[in-house]
């Protein structure tokens, strides 16, 4: 509310600027509303320009997450929808984008129409009739505002979901075109196309010039005539190009943090090994030096090997600890990038082997890692009772989680954690059966058996012929049921088991899930029982 108000405001204030303002008033009588909406768009432009990146300074709001003293829980979940922050700066930049373009070509088309001859030094045409495309293309304004369109147009239809999910590649170059695209819009009003009045004071709008008279018969001129008649003529000038003010601030920040991130990311990565699981999921094992990082954050990978310039996020399933300074990642194998990163961890020739330990003889590929990032499921820990629910691979952030319990972290809110996973076929649970196993055995030995609530749901019942039968695997076995949950009964009965409490729901996994979770959490009303829900997306 606050950011639509802004825009708003902005809109509204430069709009009245324009039509009501003395030193607009030959340029508006000559353009009309078109300069107006042109310039109140404009403004809405540099807000949105400058905002649009603050949102992709992960590290700063990384920070800002960590900072518990500073932030609430409240301004950390605001945090969350950063991702949601960024996309509606771009659809604005689109929206407004449009309304200032159509309101400058009904401009060029008035320049040319409507030439002024009393004052030649306002005029962006060269004569009366000239044809607006020459306009156009023989202007620094006009130039360059062909290209930021050409640019825009190009990152906005990338940034689909279809284009981003079938070929990332495409969404990535193109949108890196932001580069291009704010060096040319700080020159795009070099060329002062729009023009002010800068004597107001000596030459008030609409007095009578020298050889210009009030329509009366000669002899006849009153002393309100010569009063109205202007000291000296008019003078106009270009406004100084401001795009620079709005936008500076942010670029440098960003600028700031990327330098920041390449420096950190260049610290060798040390791959220990690589572990095949079922479903085509790959475990990854790395070591870096002085890497730390919260359960529920994620990095961004970059190998060379597969491309120098493409960066993908992962869920970190495992954090260096005080007697552990490794980590992890689980993938799946299911695009172009992750299927050459995988065919350069596993070789064709060696895709039989469960675990690939590192050997002298073994050379992995050469890979940096950025980050960690803040997620929302860092928030796991500052409920008193949590409910996890997983997708299929969305177990990954959730497995950080169950890994922090296993360790034996401490200092956390969290008192109960239910956890739900559900996944189409029955292997997917072993990529974490053991992890589950272990973080149960431990519960129960230490005599908290109601701290983790485990459910677990397979949807393809054609992948039951082997069942979870192994002696190690009986507690996941008996907590496996088939189907889909029954979302709604799920709740109510945490309610019921948690009166008068906030209860943190977390989800990472289809978007049905998570939009019928959205929705149920929204409704809930057991027993005075409140659900907060988060979801997990990179920023």
């Amino acid at each position: 509310m606050l950011w639509l108000g802004v825009n708003t405001w902005l809109f509204i204030r430069t709009f009245l600027l324009y039509s009501t303002g003395l030193q607009y008033h030959y340029l508006y009588n000559m353009l009309g509303l078109g300069l107006c909406i042109s310039r109140a768009s404009a403004a809405v432009l540099n807000l949105n320009c400058s905002l649009v990146l603050l949102p992709m300074c992960r590290s700063l709001l990384t920070f800002i997450r960590g900072t518990h003293t500073v932030s609430s829980r409240k301004t950390r979940r605001l945090l969350d929808k950063s991702k949601t922050f960024h996309v509606a700066c771009g659809i604005a930049i689109c929206i407004f984008s449009v309304v200032h373009v159509s309101a400058h070509l009904v401009n060029v088309v008035n320049f040319s129409a409507s030439y002024s001859d009393d004052f030649p030094a306002l005029n962006l045409a060269h004569y009366r009739g000239e044809d607006p495309k020459l306009i156009i293309l023989t202007t620094i304004p006009g130039v360059t505002g062909v290209l930021l369109v050409l640019i825009l147009f190009l990152m906005f239809t990338s940034s689909s979901s279809c284009i981003r999910v079938f070929s990332y590649e495409i969404f990535w170059y193109t949108h890196n075109l932001f580069i291009v695209f704010y060096v040319i819009l700080m020159v795009h009003m070099v060329g002062g196309a729009l023009k002010y009045q800068t004597n107001v004071e000596s030459h008030p709008p609409g007095c009578l010039r020298a050889n210009q008279s009030s329509g009366k018969q000669e002899g006849l001129e009153s002393a309100e005539d010569d009063e109205r008649r202007c000291r000296e003529e008019a003078y106009f000038q270009p406004h100084n190009p401001q795009t620079w003010l709005w936008v500076s601030g942010p670029l440098c920040l960003y600028c700031a943090e990327r330098l920041y991130r390449y420096i950190r990311s260049c610290h060798p990565v040390t791959i220990l090994a690589v572990v095949r699981h079922p479903c085509d999921v790959i475990e990854l094992r790395m070591l870096k030096k002085n890497f730390s990082a919260r359960p529920g954050q994620y990095i961004v990978l970059n190998c060379p090997g597969v491309s120098s310039f493409e960066n993908h996020p992962f869920t970190l399933t495992t954090c260096p600890t005080v007697n552990k300074e490794t980590f992890g990642i689980h993938l799946r194998v299911v695009g172009d990038w992750t299927k050459r990163f995988a065919q350069l961890l596993l070789p064709e020739s060696r895709l039989d082997l469960e675990i690939l330990p590192m050997m002298p003889q073994r050379k992995y590929p050469k890979l940096y890692v950025d980050g960690p990032f803040g997620s929302p499921s860092e928030e796991v820990f500052n409920y008193d009772v949590s409910l996890c629910v997983a997708g299929g691979i969305g177990v990954t952030p959730f497995a950080c989680v169950l890994h922090a319990l296993l360790d034996g972290w401490t200092g956390f809110r969290l008192r109960r954690l239910y956890f739900v996973w559900v996944c189409r076929e029955l292997q997917s649970f072993y990529w974490f059966a053991e992890l589950l196993c272990a973080v149960h055995h431990k519960l129960w030995q230490e005599n908290r058996p109601d701290y983790f609530n485990l459910k677990l749901y397979v949807s393809q019942t054609d992948s039951l012929q082997q069942s979870l039968r192994e002696e190690k695997y009986r507690p996941l076995a008996t907590r496996l049921q088939l189907g889909r949950p029954r979302w709604k009964a799920l709740l109510e009965e945490i309610g019921n088991s948690n009166k008068h409490k906030r209860v943190g729901v977390f989800c990472c996994g289809p978007k049905g899930i998570s939009r019928t979770l959205h929705r149920l959490c929204n409704s809930a009303r057991t027993s005075n029982t409140t659900f907060e829900f988060n979801k997990e997306s990179f920023s």
